[in-house]
């Protein structure tokens, strides 16, 4: 057996600069706040230009003054409804024409709706698969479409510690969740030789906007204490650099895999 030697060490001005984003770009739904706010702030951060996606135009364009203002990078914003088919394969094509390529589409937007199975209609319940899981599939194919010209491009699908462990009265949301996981393990196959992973990010119970009632109610900041490892909410900002990682060239050869932002919840007895 040759034993090949190792290659020759770079000067240190020379070495790289870990986890940079330099001329991608990239589109995170839902990211008017929370976590996709997070995660685009991360982004910008790290060189991408970025835009921004949600339904409401006023706060996409608060969130991107406050995303440039924070980053001093310009941000786009990208209006339209995820489980409109037609708005969101426009809104791709747009990002494109404008910016020459789309190398990052972070699937970030989800909705939720505490109910027994019992007590949704089937409309309900379609309506919410179509929100949660019909709609970003569609939407990482018609970005998949843009990123095989480049033969460069990551699929990142935000997805939650639901779709591994699940709570009583959340069947539709759990259910989409773990849709989810598996639809990013089939385009992490399908698109691979191509040079697009596909992988995900499975946040816990993080302290957004949308928790700040479950945050401030102290019985159940009690029960997070308790069941989360680390005892406390996830802060929206620890998110940030899982989106990153993935993004980067250093996660090249991460494929197929759930990156669990958690605290440890999901692996506690």
């Amino acid at each position: 057996m040759t034993i090949l030697p190792p290659p020759a060490a770079s000067t240190p001005d020379r070495l790289p600069r870990p986890f940079r984003l330099d001329g991608r770009v990239a589109l995170v739904t839902g990211a008017g706040r929370g976590l996709g706010f997070e995660m685009a702030k991360a982004l910008a951060a790290a060189g991408a230009q970025v835009i921004i996606n949600g339904r409401h135009v006023g706060r996409l364009e608060a969130a991107a003054t406050a995303l440039a203002a924070a980053t001093g990078r310009p941000v786009g914003i990208a209006p339209f409804d995820i489980a409109d088919t037609a708005a969101g394969r426009a809104a791709i094509a747009a990002i494109a024409a404008e910016h020459g390529r789309l190398d990052i589409l972070v699937n970030n937007v989800g909705a939720r709706d505490r109910r027994p199975l019992k007590d949704f209609t089937a409309g309900e319940a379609t309506a919410l698969i179509a929100t949660d899981l019909v709609g970003p599939m569609l939407l990482a194919r018609e970005a998949a479409e843009h990123m095989v010209a480049h033969r460069h491009g990551r699929l990142i699908t935000v997805t939650s510690i639901a779709a591994h462990i699940a709570n009583r009265h959340d069947p539709v949301y759990t259910a989409a969740k773990a849709g989810l996981s598996g639809l990013m393990r089939a385009l992490a196959v399908d698109y691979a030789r191509v040079g697009i992973t596909s992988n995900a990010i499975a946040p816990g119970m993080f302290a957004t906007e949308t928790n700040a009632g479950l945050v401030a109610d102290a019985a159940f900041s009690a029960f997070v204490d308790t069941r989360v490892p680390i005892g406390r909410w996830g802060h929206p900002p620890e998110i940030g650099a899982a989106a990153v990682f993935l993004a980067s060239d250093e996660a090249s050869f991460v494929n197929g895999h759930v990156l669990v932002v958690d605290g440890g919840q999901s692996i506690r007895m």
